[in-house]
């Protein structure tokens, strides 16, 4: 990270909403610059810098957990009924505070399936499964609401504990093909590397508030695969036509392979000047391999 300027530190305090996967990264590393940092759970647990948000049992933080707040990270989806459940429950308070920066992880489901071809901030978004469309509203709940938001679009995430590693090993793979068919990746250090340095240069940089962060290299499934047996030493399973093993799929399995787009990350990376820690699933894969 030596390319990143200095101006966040113990002046600041960040709020993470849903510290999951990627919620539970960025956290880990905001310590590390001397930032007060504190993460919702839906339960009470020992951690000092927890506190509890659970918007379908309405427990919502006290106020003095806002106390000195500066910067806010939401990684919540949206609810049952397709709203933002931080907004739901906590907008005017937000909008109350003296708030830098909020940053809301979407997804770039949004844009639909545009049938491998690229796709860049500009394009209209076009989302085609029920859970895209509700990510949509509430990508225009967080713009519409006046707050200091920031959209990080993402695409398939994953990382050490989380990659293809963990499937293979607990036999829960399918090795599936279909025709030209493409994915986008981003290794969760770098949604998480690339959002802190938007934030360390947020004065120099224009301000963009949708973004995606993706890799360089959107590619079949196969090719993930394949890569993965190999660093492992082992035979990869003859792939099955996905015509064939459709029914035996989930529909959500099924809807992730009714979509076909290439994810692009020009605005980041070139526009920005943002340098990928892993610019393809190989180099990222590799980091998962050595963390396992």
């Amino acid at each position: 990270m030596n390319y990143f300027a200095s101006s966040l530190g113990e002046k600041n305090k960040f709020l993470i909403f849903g510290c999951g996967f990627s919620g539970n990264f960025f956290a880990k590393t905001i310590k590390q610059f001397g930032c007060t940092t504190l993460t919702s759970s839906r339960s009470e647990n020992k951690d000092p810098n927890s506190f509890i948000f659970d918007s379908e049992k309405g427990q919502i933080p006290n106020n003095k957990i806002f106390d000195g707040v500066t910067h806010i990270l939401s990684c919540i989806p949206p609810d049952k009924n397709g709203k933002d459940p931080v907004l739901g429950n906590l907008k005017s308070r937000l909008q109350s505070l003296s708030l830098e920066w909020i940053g809301y992880l979407s997804t770039t489901g949004v844009y639909g399936n545009t049938k491998g071809d690229w796709v860049s901030e500009s394009d209209e978004p076009n989302p085609f499964q029920k859970r895209s469309h509700n990510r949509l509203n509430c990508e225009k709940e967080w713009i519409q609401s006046g707050l200091p938001v920031q959209i990080f679009r993402l695409p398939g995430i994953y990382g050490p504990g989380r990659s293809t590693f963990e499937a293979i090993k607990n036999h829960k793979v399918r090795v599936i093909s279909k025709k030209d068919q493409v994915f986008s990746r981003i290794h969760v250090a770098d949604i998480t590397n690339a959002i802190i340095y938007l934030l360390q240069n947020k004065d120099s940089l224009k301000f963009h508030q949708i973004i995606n962060i993706a890799d360089d290299e959107p590619c079949s499934q196969i090719e993930v695969f394949q890569y993965c047996y190999d660093l492992l030493g082992l035979k990869m399973p003859k792939p099955r036509l996905f015509e064939d093993v459709k029914k035996e799929l989930s529909p959500i399995a099924q809807s992730f392979w009714m979509e076909n787009r290439r994810v692009s990350n020009k605005l980041l990376c070139e526009n920005l000047g943002y340098k990928l820690i892993y610019r393809s699933y190989k180099e990222g894969l590799k980091n998962c391999f050595l963390n396992n």
